[in-house]
């Protein structure tokens, strides 16, 4: 495997086995290595505070940041802590909160996006997971400050797309991107979990299809050449994220608040395609 990363010739499913791999860097050990002063909020205001969802204030030199990221946890305890990194309504309803509160002192948003997707449990539903996901997409969508999301490991389901809703959309090499797994897609296309690999092919779910496509504007190389140690490369990697963060918003900044909304609805109005076979 490690000769396939320094090569970039890893299949689709070896891209997903990597984006789930519980080693990969979470999302705040990318927060706490690009902002200065990260300063966690908590809460929903309506239930309690759901710790698969990290939101909180940043900075990057004298810019200001609001954060929502989805964090999973390390080892058993904290994945337990975490939720698997499966977020609970309160943690769509928590992000709507900072949002609202990021678009009052008009600082620009940044989200993480690493979830298998959104917590299916019976409490989740009747506390109103699929209104929470919907209304934190509906809010994303008209909020007048820049918005950008980095998909960093799994980008799956409503749970992923809850927060993905930004002017740019940045992913990592090795993450995914879709509306589902390629275990789930197999089952209802087919109903044959087995072809999985073949889903995961099909369902075009990397960040270099995703470019190609159009769905994402920039792709984070991930490349283990010339690194020697794992802070190396993690150094290397939030040095482009910060570069990109930086450059986006200082370009959107020159747009009006109108602008910026219409840019974003653009943006999503004009996916689409189709292939006849």
């Amino acid at each position: 495997m490690v000769e396939k990363i320094e090569k970039n010739v890893l299949t689709a499913w070896e891209r997903v086995e990597i984006a789930r791999n519980p080693k990969r860097k979470t999302a705040l050990d990318y927060i706490n290595e690009i902002f200065d002063e990260f300063i966690e909020l908590h809460g929903d205001r309506c239930y309690g505070d759901d710790k698969a969802m990290v939101c909180g204030l940043g900075r990057i030199e004298n810019q200001n940041y609001t954060i929502i990221a989805e964090q999973k946890g390390r080892n058993t305890k904290e994945n337990i802590e975490r939720n698997f990194g499966m977020p609970n309504p309160e943690s769509y309803r928590k992000a709507i909160r900072i949002m609202k509160q990021a678009e009052k002192f008009n600082r620009p948003i940044i989200t993480f996006i690493d979830t298998k997707g959104a917590y299916p449990g019976v409490e989740a539903e009747q506390r109103g997971q699929g209104e929470a996901i919907a209304k934190s997409m509906f809010e994303m969508a008209k909020l007048t400050v820049p918005v950008i999301a980095i998909v960093i490991g799994e980008g799956s389901s409503g749970g992923a797309l809850a927060i993905g809703v930004a002017n740019k959309v940045i992913m990592l090499e090795n993450a995914i991107y879709s509306i589902l797994s390629p275990e789930g897609y197999s089952s209802i296309l087919w109903k044959d979990s087995s072809r999985f690999k073949e889903a995961a092919d099909r369902m075009k779910l990397t960040a270099n299809d995703l470019y190609d496509m159009g769905i994402i504007e920039t792709v984070i190389k991930e490349s283990i050449e010339n690194y020697t140690t794992e802070k190396e490369l993690l150094k290397n990697i939030t040095d482009k994220i910060k570069q990109e963060i930086q450059t986006t918003v200082q370009e959107l900044k020159t747009k009006t608040k109108d602008e910026i909304v219409e840019e974003r609805y653009q943006k999503f109005r004009k996916i689409s395609g189709f292939k006849e076979v």
